[in-house]
């Protein structure tokens, strides 16, 4: 489906951006580089890091027409704050024109296919009070920009009273930002709840490409191997990673690539940026060859699949009592 009929270019100057995990990794270096492109920043998350914190200290002045920086506590598995985040983007600058559902995890212990609900390791109930079942790494990775994105089309589509955004339209678009993965177009026997939730919002992102007629266009980036948290703060993830032949890509790099699906009017709607070290491309939804090149791989991925094996080979795996 081709862009909205005499669209205008879109530049992040003078905007609002919604930014759900941007305490910390890909998501705050985005926030800090829309910042410095004279972008207000809602940031969204359960807390910020050091580095974090300082970019809200440093942007939190209203003098001088300086862009803004708002942290709103945020978690992203519960709806009522979802809807606080926009209303607080709504008080504050008269709502968001860029939103990123960027908040994710990557199959911690606690959230873990290999660790089923109701076993010591896990946080996922197997008798949930409520009767229904959740993994919290769906309703982090895919429920939550899924519900982002519903809330955002809403809010453009029938703008509140007080909106200085407007309603969308070709001539005043929108963006909607999502962060998948390599991982939406590889397997891993190792975290498979991870893998499914980036091959659900690769799906997702280009379901939504004709949107674009309407002035909303919806992308998403797909990260390889990115020095952030998700790996650095887990010893067990990091144990895939080989650094004598592995390459991590920058998070900054990652963040350049989110711009350009804001502002550059050669990404149309739908697209998957793959973002690897020095490189970027669109991943085609049929017949693409897959990530390569520095970057994309980690070279010791056998060691995690061993350690599955083994959990699999102790005495009950699975077995949750009553």
């Amino acid at each position: 489906m081709a862009a909205a009929t005499d669209s205008i270019p879109f530049s992040v100057d003078g905007k609002t951006a919604l930014v759900t995990g941007a305490g910390s990794g890909i998501n705050y270096c985005f926030a800090k580089l829309l910042l410095s492109r004279g972008c207000n920043v809602v940031i969204a998350d359960l807390g910020l890091r050091p580095e974090a914190q300082k970019l809200v200290d440093d942007y939190s002045s209203t003098d001088g027409g300086k862009p803004r920086a708002v942290f709103v506590k945020t978690d992203v598995v519960q709806w009522p704050d979802l809807d606080n985040m926009f209303a607080v983007a709504d008080e504050t600058f008269g709502g968001a024109d860029i939103v990123c559902p960027g908040a994710g995890i990557f199959e911690p212990h606690w959230t873990n296919f290999w660790h089923p609900p109701g076993t010591p390791k896990s946080k996922d109930s197997a008798h949930p009070a409520d009767g229904l079942g959740h993994y919290a790494l769906f309703d982090i990775n895919v429920t939550h920009p899924i519900r982002c994105t519903q809330l955002a089309i809403s809010r453009w589509l029938n703008p509140p009273k007080d909106s200085k955004v407007g309603k969308a339209s070709a001539t005043n678009p929108k963006r909607i930002v999502h962060i998948s993965s390599i991982a939406g177009q590889t397997p891993s026997f190792s975290t498979p709840l991870y893998i499914a939730s980036k091959h659900a919002i690769s799906g997702f992102i280009r379901s939504l490409a004709q949107l674009d007629t309407l002035g909303i266009r919806v992308n998403g980036v797909a990260p390889g191997i990115i020095k952030t948290p998700l790996w650095t703060d887990h010893p067990e993830k990091l144990q895939m990673f080989d650094s004598a032949q592995d390459d991590w890509v920058e998070p900054s790099e990652v963040a350049e690539a989110m711009l350009r699906c804001c502002e550059d009017d050669t990404v149309v709607g739908g697209w998957v940026m793959e973002v690897g070290k020095g490189q970027t491309r669109n991943v085609g939804w049929r017949n693409d060859p897959g990530p390569s090149g520095p970057g994309m791989s980690v070279g010791n991925s056998a060691a995690m699949v061993a350690e599955t094996y083994k959990w699999l080979g102790e005495p009950g795996w699975g077995v949750v009592g009553k």
